[in-house]
C-alpha cells in the first residue's frame, strides 16, 4: 500500500491540484491520498471536487504537522513493503513520482527517499533568484551525500519512508530531519532522487521570506537538544562550509551578483534572529503556520 499524506493549511485550490497529480499518475487501488487540514471548508471543497474513492480527508486537530503525522503513522502503519509519501498542499510533484519512488524502494536497504525541489518563481526577480540559488545548493549537497551513502536531511516538500519501521517521532523539531535520522540509526540508507521533482512557490517579499526561513532554522537547530550526536546537513556552519563558494560562483551578471550579496546579508540576519530567539527560549513551535505565509500559496 502507498499512502500519500498531503498536509495543507487553508489552500483548497492548490491542494486539489496536489491531490489530482497523484491520483492521475497512479491508477492502482493500492494507493490512498490523505489530506490533513484544520479547516472544515477545505474538506467540503475537496469532497465536492474529488470523486475518486482513494481520496480521504483527515481534519487536523490543530496541534501541528508532526502531531498529525504521528497519528496517521500509527493508524495506517503497515509492513516494510508499504510506503508513506509526505508532501504539502501548496506544492505539486512530477508525473514520475510514484513510479520512481516505488522502484527505488526495491532496494531493501533504503529507508527514506527525498526528491528535488524546483522553484516555479521567475529568476528575473530578486526573491525568485534567491529561491533558485538556494535550491541549487541543496541539490548539489544532497546529490553528493546520497552518492557517497552518507547521512543527509530530507526535503519537507516531498519525501517518502518505509512503513512499519517507526510509528512515531519527536514533534519539537523538523520532521524532514528527525525521521531520516531515526531510519539512519536503524541502519537504513537515505536516497536522493534528482529525477523526481516537486514544484514550489516561494515567498516574494521580505516579511514572508524571513518568517519562513527563521521558523525553518529554529526547527533544525532544535535538533541539538534532541539528538546532539546527529550529523547535521542544514546548519549555519554547513551553509558556509558547503555553500559559500557555490553561492559566489552562481551569479551570471551584475544584477545577480548584487542579489547574491543581498541574500548573504539576509541569511546572516535571519540566523542571528533565530539564534537570539533560541537563546531567549523563544523556541520552535509546530503549529500550523502560526504566521501565515500568503505569498507561497500558488493558486489560492
Amino acid at each position: 500500500m502507498i499512502d500519500i499524506i498531503i498536509t495543507s493549511y487553508k489552500e483548497p485550490i492548490s491542494t486539489l491540484r496536489a491531490v489530482n497529480v497523484f491520483l492521475e499518475q497512479y491508477p492502482g487501488e493500492d494507493l490512498r491520498v490523505f489530506v490533513v487540514d484544520p479547516f472544515e471548508e477545505v474538506e467540503k471543497f475537496l469532497k465536492e471536487n474529488i470523486s475518486d474513492k482513494r481520496f480521504n480527508f483527515f481534519l487536523d486537530p490543530g496541534e501541528g504537522k508532526s502531531y498529525a503525522l504521528n497519528l496517521l503513522f500509527q493508524e495506517f502503519s503497515g509492513t516494510e513493503k508499504d510506503i508513506f509519501v509526505l508532501t504539502d498542499g501548496d506544492v505539486y510533484v512530477s508525473e514520475n513520482t510514484i513510479k520512481e519512488i516505488s522502484n527505488a524502494f526495491q532496494d531493501s536497504k533504503i529507508g527514506c527517499i527525498t526528491a528535488k525541489p524546483v522553484s516555479v518563481d521567475s529568476k528575473e526577480t530578486k526573491f525568485g533568484y534567491w529561491s533558485h540559488l538556494l535550491f541549487s545548493g541543496a541539490d548539489k549537497t544532497r546529490r553528493k551525500l546520497s552518492n557517497k551513502e552518507k547521512f543527509f536531511e530530507c526535503s519537507g516538500y516531498l519525501f517518502a519512508i518505509r512503513k512499519g519501521v517507526i510509528i512515531d517521532f519527536p514533534i519539537d523539531a523538523s520532521e524532514d530531519s528527525v525521521i531520516p535520522y531515526l531510519f539512519w540509526k536503524k541502519g537504513y540508507k537515505i536516497k536522493y532522487l534528482d529525477n523526481v521533482e516537486v514544484y514550489v512557490k516561494n515567498p516574494d517579499n521580505i516579511k514572508d521570506w524571513e518568517n519562513q526561513k527563521i521558523r525553518n532554522i529554529k526547527g533544525h537547530e532544535n535538533l541539538n537538544a534532541i539528538f546532539p550526536e546527529m550529523p547535521r546537513t542544514k546548519s549555519f556552519w554547513n551553509e558556509i562550509k558547503f555553500g559559500f563558494l557555490h553561492t559566489l560562483f552562481y551569479p551570471r551578471n551584475i544584477k545577480e551578483l548584487n542579489w547574491t550579496i543581498s541574500l548573504l546579508k539576509n541569511r546572516y540576519k535571519i540566523y542571528k534572529k533565530a539564534f537570539k530567539d533560541i537563546k531567549q527560549k523563544t523556541s520552535y513551535s509546530d503549529g500550523w503556520r502560526e504566521t501565515e505565509i500568503e505569498s507561497t500559496k500558488p493558486l489560492d
